[in-house]
């Protein structure tokens, strides 16, 4: 450490550090924000594919709970990334050693299917891949603020700006690349990609570390500004914002698990291009490279003007931006619910507002966080700020873990044979008994339980109208008016639910008489029709880099699945899937206006919160820790 400059440098300039962090990040935000596009695209979709034969696909609502507890896990993990730099290695030591285990989470995910199980390789790169980025994440906010000094601090909001810029640019690139990778080149590349661009960001940290000013670790003043009063009300305090700001992370970060799920069944034709579902995302990259110089340095200066912009403020605006962006997609969930296929142009407009949020509560809470720490414990309060984004993403992995029903032959397995489960009562050889065979591979071929044969008849007479009325789904009208009177052999009567242009659903409640219960019985009625799309524009200039064939139709193809090429000879059909159990609670339209009342909630509250809070403002090196809250900057 002694070779390195451990204090800022006296000057009016920007550190001469700062583009190699700003080029570290970009790379490394290549990396991680590729990855995360096509997580939950790839549990739903190609997870399943990934052995030596088909397993079972992996519902909505499961991948939607399993990316959120990655991504909770991610933002978890910087608290001890921080206190391990702030107690005793210092930030750039926990920076590049975490940076090498980040790497091997990369290669874990690069791997999977080539030896043991996918979902093992898939569950220790996920690991991995918390612990690195999320070590090192509060290291590097800290790390860039930790290079200026009393001359050149007035150019730190404007380099956290540009460092949030740098986030944007690697993220745009890899939203984009990664699906399409993905969709072509299957998982080994889309997630081996991302591992060298990781690796190329260590080697950019590194060859900048003479550049750097290393503020050594704290040891025990660390330890004593930590438990001190004022350590202490400084964490306190920033608590009761980042609370607000959790559920704020709730919502967002839902781009990447509801929002990509919603867009499978949205018109993704823009621009003459036809999208990937998880490509969408690359909106809210480009969004803010526009957003970030427009509202430094055009909006907050006009609105100032009138109304004096505060960093709390700009925290509470952004809240309520956040409730117009969920209520577009709330809007366009319930046409979806109706069986139309609305435009991904409601998607895109949410994200216009989403992007908006982002840049007033989420950039704006980074700096004034950092402004906000005392001084030996400014990775620390950068990695509460970031467990925010943990709590956030757990309210949602829980709240998407409490919605599911349970399937209660979910975890029954065998090989050549027939189990069955005792079902409600749990005693088997009474009626409503549940049969499950396997073939000898051991994947499940039929799914038989008392009242199949009645249900069976019913989605034969769906299959036939719907196929009467050009492979249509019905709507809820027509459902219900074929189920009119049909009871199942508990006496209770069938439920008909349209799901979405193609899908449609009949349920009864089973032998126990209860609605969302492991014992409800049902089935999905799904309509196919084959399309075939003449790539123009970008895409067709993308078609000269792939291969005839997409990556996951070889897949099945090898694995005896039936492919959309086979599919599309057969012509338009439609099929019947049965279950016991295994449903939501939360579904279509009511999912996302439960998120969308959740965060209207918290805006209301934090404006209370706002009006009482007092900043106070540490830096490196101030000689004297003076208070700075007066009334003008306070609220």
């Amino acid at each position: 450490m002694s070779n390195y400059k451990t204090s800022a440098l006296r000057t009016e300039k920007m550190p001469p550090g700062i583009p190699y962090i700003i080029g570290n990040e970009a790379a490394e935000r290549f990396s991680f924000y590729g990855m995360r596009t096509i997580l939950t695209i790839f549990m739903v979709n190609y997870l399943w594919l990934m052995g030596d034969k088909a397993g079972i696909q992996m519902a909505d609502a499961e991948a939607t709970e399993r990316f959120h507890h990655f991504v909770s896990l991610v933002y978890l993990t910087p608290v001890l990334g921080a206190l391990l730099a702030d107690l005793f290695f210092g930030k750039y030591r926990i920076i590049m050693t975490l940076s090498v285990v980040y790497c091997l989470g990369h290669g874990a995910l690069a791997l999977m299917g080539m030896a043991g199980e996918a979902g093992t390789w898939l569950m220790a790169g996920l690991w991995l891949i918390a612990v690195g980025s999320g070590g090192i994440k509060p290291c590097v906010s800290a790390h860039v603020g930790d290079q200026f000094g009393a001359q050149n601090r007035h150019l730190l909001p404007r380099v956290f700006n540009w460092f949030y810029w740098s986030i944007n640019l690697g993220a745009f690139f890899s939203t984009l690349l990664t699906p399409w990778l993905l969709e072509w080149y299957g998982p080994h590349l889309a997630f081996g990609v991302p591992g060298v661009l990781m690796a190329l960001a260590t080697l950019v940290f590194w060859i900048g570390r003479h550049k750097f000013v290393h503020i050594p670790p704290g040891g025990k003043q660390f330890h004593r500004e930590l438990f001190s009063k004022e350590g202490i009300g400084a964490i306190l305090k920033l608590s009761t914002i980042y609370i607000f700001v959790a559920i704020f992370w709730a919502l967002y970060d839902q781009s990447g698990s509801s929002w990509v799920l919603q867009a499978r069944n949205m018109d993704l034709n823009w621009f003459g291009v036809e999208w990937l579902p998880s490509q969408i995302q690359a909106l809210n990259p480009i969004l803010i490279l526009t957003f970030i110089p427009l509202f430094s340095y055009v909006l907050y200066p006009l609105v100032d003007r009138v109304f004096p912009l505060t960093p709390l403020r700009k925290i509470g605006i952004g809240l309520f931006i956040m409730v117009i962006s969920f209520t577009l997609v709330s809007i366009a969930q319930m046409k979806i619910d109706s069986g139309e296929a609305p435009s991904i142009s409601w998607q895109l407009i949410a994200y216009v507002a989403l992007t908006a949020s982002e840049v007033m509560v989420s950039i704006v809470c980074l700096e004034f966080s950092y402004t906000q720490a005392p001084k030996a414990m400014k990775s620390v309060v950068m990695a509460l700020f970031l467990f925010a984004v943990s709590l956030g993403n757990q309210v949602t992995a829980q709240i998407n873990h409490f919605i599911q029903v349970k399937d209660p032959t979910a975890e029954l397995s065998g090989a050549g044979t027939e189990i069955s489960h005792g079902g409600f009562d749990g005693k088997t050889g009474t009626d409503d008994d549940i049969v499950v065979t396997f073939d000898k591979e051991g994947s499940r071929t039929e799914l038989g339980f008392h009242g199949k044969e009645a249900l069976a008849n019913i989605a034969s007479k769906i299959s036939e109208a719907a196929a009467a009325q050009s492979h249509t789904a019905l709507s809820a009208e027509q459902g219900n008016t074929i189920l009119a009177g049909a009871k199942d052999p508990w006496g209770n009567p069938y439920q008909f639910t349209l799901l979405d242009r193609y899908r449609m659903r009949v349920t009864s409640d089973g032998p126990d008489g209860k609605e969302l219960t492991p014992w409800d019985q049902g089935a999905i009625i799904s309509i196919s029709i084959p399309t075939e799309s003449s790539p123009s524009g970008f895409a067709a200039f993308m078609q000269k880099f792939q291969p005839e064939e997409a990556w996951l139709e070889k897949k099945k193809k090898e694995l005896g699945v039936t492919t959309k090429a086979e599919a599309a000879k057969e012509g338009p059909s439609i099929s019947t899937d049965y279950f016991v159990g295994g449903r939501v609670r939360l579904e279509g339209a009511h999912y996302f206006w439960f998120f969308t009342g959740l965060m209207l909630a918290a805006a209301l509250a934090f404006m209370i919160v706002a009006k009482l809070y007092r900043p106070r403002e540490y830096y490196h090196d101030d000689e004297e820790e003076a208070e700075a809250t007066s009334e003008a900057i306070g609220n």
